[in-house]
């Protein structure tokens, strides 16, 4: 039975309460919305010059495909599979600097751009060697120093990326400075589209996050919708922490506190005066999710206030809602929700691109 999501808000109701619950769904995901999606693969510091070459997992734990980020002698940078061409072993297992790839199984070697170089003993072998002993190389989109990659590549990552970069290019997004010391990560007990579609909305900010509404007008508070994005508009009250926005940014003038954009499925680039929090929501399983806060910094004499003051505090009550909502919606009585129309745009807009994926083809 196909998914199903009224395009009008005002007689839509939500998805059906099984897409949550169901192993099936979840397992469906994986190809039909994840390995569709562009994922983040890293930062262009981890493979800062020629030769160096960082092992990544495309979704751990959740799709588990192998990869590698390298740059290549031409200052070319490439996302290749990470399983070699001849008996299925990883290339590499750890961040290292090498002239070319070598596999310590059987010394098959590649050069940084996946093209097969050499193989010991194979001098008998007829019709060889073919395009396929190549390490598959995969689609990269860069933006400022973030890489992302797809499995799949048949959306364009402009069509994902394209409205966030357009509304805050202005960004010294080049200058940010990734912090360790700030990053978290967090094991939620509910299905990711929960959590995804909490952050969708700032409808529970009075109610869930005190902090955060002392800070924030909630009756400027605004939703924009995108293809495969959107933004929350998060204004500042009088007197809050505020961007010192260039007069051609389309919000001159507004005393923005903070953007949140998400990028389907699971991506969330929250961005405040002091800097960045990538998020990066990974599923585990029907009911358990991880949740990864990248930071960077840019100013760091505006971290600990405005909207991005604590982010660790909204994260435990967001965690706390979803959670119970997890424990909710297994209630034999509840099937499906209706939307505020004028603040669940973000949520309707999820479900939708949810909809329209699962009921997609596999290939």
């Amino acid at each position: 039975m196909p998914f199903v999501v009224n395009p009008n808000i005002a007689e839509a109701q939500t998805l059906d309460v099984d897409f949550y619950l169901s192993s099936k769904h979840y397992q469906q995901s994986r190809e039909l919305i994840f390995a569709r999606s562009w994922q983040l693969a890293g930062d262009e510091d981890q493979v800062k010059e020629p030769g160096w070459v960082t092992p990544f997992t495309y979704l751990d734990h959740f799709i588990n495909e192998e990869l590698l980020l390298t740059r290549d002698n031409d200052q070319q940078l490439h996302c290749l599979s990470n399983v070699c061409t001849h008996r299925g072993n990883l290339v590499t297992e750890v961040p290292c600097k090498v002239r070319d790839l070598r596999c310590k199984y059987h010394g098959r070697r590649f050069g940084l751009n996946g093209k097969f170089l050499s193989m010991p003993e194979f001098k008998e072998v007829k019709n060889f060697p073919l395009a396929s002993d190549n390490l598959t190389s995969l689609p990269l989109f860069q933006w400022g120093k973030w890489l992302f990659t797809t499995l799949k590549n048949d959306i364009p990552a402009e069509a994902f990326f394209g409205d966030m970069i357009k509304r805050v290019g202005w960004m010294p997004v080049d200058k940010f400075v990734h912090r360790p010391d700030l990053s978290k990560e967090y094991l939620v007990n509910a299905h990711w589209a929960l959590y995804c579609e909490n952050y969708l909305e700032g409808f529970h900010i009075p109610f869930v996050h005190a902090g955060l509404n002392s800070v924030i007008d909630y009756g400027s508070y605004s939703v924009e919708i995108f293809r495969y994005s959107s933004l929350q508009l998060g204004i500042g009250k009088q007197g809050e922490l505020a961007f010192d926005l260039p007069k051609d940014s389309p919000d001159y003038g507004k005393n923005v506190a903070s953007y949140y954009f998400w990028v389907f499925p699971n991506l969330m680039f929250n961005f405040y005066p002091w800097g960045l929090s990538i998020n990066v929501i990974q599923p585990l399983g029907v009911s358990k999710t991880k949740v990864k806060f990248i930071s960077y910094v840019y100013d760091e004499s505006k971290l600990r206030m405005g909207a991005g003051a604590d982010l660790h505090k909204v994260e435990m009550e967001d965690e706390e809602i979803v959670q119970l909502v997890q424990r909710g919606i297994r209630s034999r009585f509840y099937k499906f929700g209706r939307y505020s129309v004028t603040r669940e745009t973000g949520t309707h807009h999820f479900h939708r691109l949810i909809a329209e994926f699962m009921n997609g083809p596999t290939a």
